[in-house]
């Protein structure tokens, strides 16, 4: 599974264009996350069963964002697996999940 994070960052990057820098945290202040930080932290926690940073990640932004993180981190995973292993993002899917090809 770690490879297939490595390859992620290679193939599948963000768009950061309208990023701004953020200001360093003040003392007291906690760091702000965005839902793509919590999402990232969320499954790889999962896929390690630290029930901790599954915890801390969950708390970083709403149910929402952190679903639709999920959800965008599932799909790029997916195109990128794909890419690698030369099959359509549907039989990778299937694949993962354990299903029979359609």
């Amino acid at each position: 599974m770690i490879d297939i994070i490595g390859g992620l960052r290679k193939v599948v990057t963000p768009d950061r264009k309208g990023d701004r820098p953020t200001a360093p945290a003040k003392e007291g202040r906690r760091k702000q996350h965005n839902l793509f930080e919590a999402a990232a932290t969320f499954v790889a926690a999962s896929a390690e069963e630290d029930q901790a940073r599954i915890d801390e990640a969950s708390g970083w932004v709403s149910p929402e964002a952190l679903s639709f993180g999920v959800s965008e981190l599932a799909c790029r995973a997916v195109i990128a697996l794909a890419r690698e292993r030369g099959e359509s993002p549907q039989t990778v899917a299937r694949a993962l999940l354990g299903l029979p090809s359609d």
